[in-house]
C-alpha cells in the first residue's frame, strides 16, 4: 500500500522546474542564433562547432534537443509534487529521476570542478556554486517524492 503524506517538502521542486525552465529559455535563444553554448557561459571554441557539423547532429538541432530535455526535466520535477503525478507508477518515476539526476549531475560535476579547480571549459566560481546548488535541490526533490510516496506496510 502506497501512503501520501501531506507533509511533503515541495519547493525543491518547484524551484528546479524554474531551473529547468530556464535553461530551455536558455538553450531556446542560443537554438534560433546557431550558437552552441548558454547564455552566461563560456565561450564554445570554433573547433566545437566544427565538430558538432561533422560528428553529431548540427548545433541547432543539438540545441532545439536540449530544449526539449529541459522542458522535459521540468515536467518531471513537478510530476513529484502533483496529483496528476501521483498516477505515474513509483518505480518509472523513480527510474526517471534517477536517469535526471545522472545527467544533471554530469553536467553540474564538470561546471563545479571547472569552476573550483579548472579543467579548461571556463566556467568560474560562482557557476561551481550553481552546480552544486541544482544537484542539492534535484536530490531533495527525489527524497522528498521518495519519502512521500513510500509503501508502509499497516
Amino acid at each position: 500500500m502506497i501512503v501520501e503524506t501531506s507533509r511533503q517538502v515541495r519547493w525543491p521542486a518547484y524551484v528546479m522546474a524554474g531551473l529547468f525552465l530556464g535553461y530551455a529559455a536558455g538553450k531556446a535563444v542560443f537554438a534560433a542564433q546557431g550558437r552552441l553554448g548558454f547564455p552566461g557561459g563560456p565561450v564554445v571554441p570554433a573547433e566545437e562547432y566544427e565538430r558538432y557539423a561533422r560528428e553529431v547532429m548540427g548545433v541547432t538541432t543539438a540545441q532545439w534537443s536540449a530544449v526539449a530535455t529541459g522542458l522535459l526535466g521540468a515536467v518531471l520535477v513537478m510530476l513529484t509534487v502533483t496529483k496528476a503525478g501521483r498516477r505515474v507508477p513509483r518505480v518509472p518515476m523513480l527510474i526517471g529521476l534517477t536517469v535526471a539526476l545522472v545527467a544533471v549531475g554530469a553536467g553540474a560535476t564538470i561546471m563545479v570542478v571547472d569552476g573550483f579547480v579548472g579543467l579548461g571549459v571556463g566556467w568560474g566560481p560562482h557557476h561551481g556554486v550553481l552546480g552544486l546548488v541544482v544537484i542539492g535541490l534535484l536530490v531533495a526533490t527525489i527524497w522528498s517524492y521518495a519519502r512521500a510516496t513510500r509503501r508502509v506496510t499497516a
